[in-house]
């Protein structure tokens, strides 16, 4: 473990080093991404340095017990006794720490809440549930940006589709997907009989534009006289481009620039936009397919979470984490459900080794 927190330390440093750099200070991009590895490896960094202190103290009160006076010797072993535990409780924080991320942790997501079983109340919970992720989007400072909805006949939705952008939202979010039923007296129900129904959540790793990374050796580029307007200089030379994206067979061309360059260069971005489009389309496709895989038929019986009105209850079935706070979880204040489920999660993998 120790050796781990060295190899982290030393890359925090060189990091440090970097970003004083001239040359990378003026590369935006690398700039940006040097700065958010050094803002990651700073908690780690700082504790390797408590860490590596509390070792130290250990070792020299560890000598001391050998001490020949009797007092210093006592003293010694209280101190010893009190840096062990100390040191217990930060080996324990410092595995948590080094239980490697993740890689889809950091992404934007794409989400999707669909009114299940239970009809208008079904359609009004999974509006409940988009005002409560949206008001928890709010409390992280992350941006919701809506993709499709369909508004239920009496409020809410039948469906409603939403990105949301910031830090690590995939990291607090992955685990929503699923079944949420609710029990409670619908707005629609005129006899205050208790009623249960659902919604479900599917939650999906947003591909990013840096994802996309076009292999030079995976295009085919040929050159072709233009046609159409342009005079004569377009029709007597091979300036018009066309690229075909091997991989997917995508075609793109451009004809419209005066020169080869430009021609390149403008169907480059538009063979880039294509390739997104068709990878967005898959997305959506697997956004479907995740849908079924992780909440089922939308059925009541395939729950991941019940929210109980009556006695202002939440229950997380995955971790048996009930809390009585409901009117606070559906405010947004998601955080106690969502630690719980990442502390299940660290710990499962510690247990497993990962």
């Amino acid at each position: 473990m120790i050796d781990q927190l060295e190899a982290i330390y030393h890359r925090f440093k060189d990091l440090e080093v970097q970003l004083s750099d001239p040359e990378i200070i003026v590369d935006q991009d690398k700039f940006t991404r040097v700065n958010k590895e050094y803002g990651k490896l700073k908690p780690i960094a700082d504790t390797y340095l408590v860490y590596r202190d509390l070792l130290d103290n250990l070792a020299t009160s560890e000598s001391m017990r050998k001490d020949p006076d009797p007092e210093m010797r006592e003293m010694a072993q209280l101190e010893y006794e009190e840096l062990k535990e100390r040191k217990e409780d930060l080996d324990d924080r410092v595995k948590v720490m080094l239980i490697p991320k993740d890689p889809e942790d950091e992404r934007d997501i794409i989400m999707e809440i669909r009114g299940g079983t239970g009809g208008d109340e079904a359609a009004l919970f999974a509006g409940d549930l988009f005002d409560m992720y949206k008001r928890y989007a709010e409390t992280q400072g992350w941006k919701i940006e809506i993709i499709d909805e369909n508004e239920g006949t009496a409020g809410g939705y039948s469906k409603v589709v939403f990105e949301i952008h910031g830090d690590d939202v995939y990291s607090n979010m992955k685990f929503e997907s699923g079944v949420h039923r609710v029990q409670r007296v619908p707005k629609t129900e005129s006899q205050g009989r208790v009623h249960t129904s659902a919604a479900t959540v599917a939650v999906l790793a947003k591909v990013e534009e840096q994802d996309i990374n076009i292999n030079k050796a995976d295009l085919k580029i040929d050159t072709f006289r233009a046609s159409g307007a342009g005079g004569q200089h377009v029709n007597k030379t091979e300036s018009a481009i066309r690229i075909t994206h091997l991989p997917t067979g995508i075609v793109s061309e451009s004809q419209d620039g005066r020169s080869q360059h430009k021609n390149k260069e403008i169907a480059m971005a538009q063979l880039y936009r294509r390739i997104k489009e068709a990878r967005d389309t898959a997305a959506a496709d697997e956004l479907a397919s995740t849908r079924k895989s992780l909440v089922g038929s939308g059925d009541r019986s395939e729950k991941i979470r019940t929210y109980n009105y009556p006695q202002n209850r939440v229950t997380d079935h995955r971790i048996n984490l009930t809390l009585h706070s409901l009117d606070k979880v559906i405010a947004g204040n998601l955080e106690p459900v969502i630690e719980g489920l990442q502390v299940a999660e660290n710990s499962q993998k510690m247990k497993e080794g990962i």
